[in-house]
This record gives C-alpha cells, sequence and structure tokens, in this order.
C-alpha cells in the first residue's frame, strides 16, 4: 500500500533529475562527447555507439518525466494494485 507522501517525494526525486539528464543531453549535442564511467565516449571515436548511448540518454529523460508525471499529478500510468 502507497500513501500520498511517498509518491509525491518520490515524483520530486524523479522531477529534480529531470534537468540533470537533460543537461547530459545538451552537452552530449553540443560537445559531442557523453560521460561512460570514468571515460569520455567522442562522436569522432565511435559515431554508431555515442548516438546510441544518446538515444538511451534520452529514452530515460522520457521515462523518468512520465514516472514524475505520474507520481506528482495521479494520471495512473503505472501499476496499482
Amino acid at each position: 500500500m502507497t500513501f500520498g507522501g511517498e509518491d509525491l517525494l518520490v515524483g520530486l526525486v524523479a522531477l529534480a533529475l529531470l534537468p540533470l539528464i537533460g543537461l547530459r543531453v545538451w552537452r552530449g549535442l553540443r560537445d559531442g562527447r557523453l560521460p561512460l564511467y570514468r571515460t569520455y565516449l567522442t562522436r569522432e571515436e565511435s559515431a554508431a555507439k555515442f548516438t546510441f548511448l544518446l538515444i538511451l540518454h534520452g529514452l530515460s529523460f522520457v521515462v523518468v518525466a512520465m514516472v514524475a508525471a505520474d507520481l506528482l499529478f495521479g494520471l495512473g500510468l503505472g501499476l496499482h494494485r
């Protein structure tokens, strides 16, 4: 059983993650490099890996945004028991 306070807290944490993920995607598009563990992957090194990683970051942004919207506004997108 979940309570409204838990949904609000997790929704706010998800909302706080959105600028961080968006900044990472923006920097990747602008600079042509994305962080990967303790190193960076550049567009010049491997365009396919860079594009794949950029797509994964974009998908994570969309999923976290959906989770935040669902928990904060009660859209009913998730699994409810």
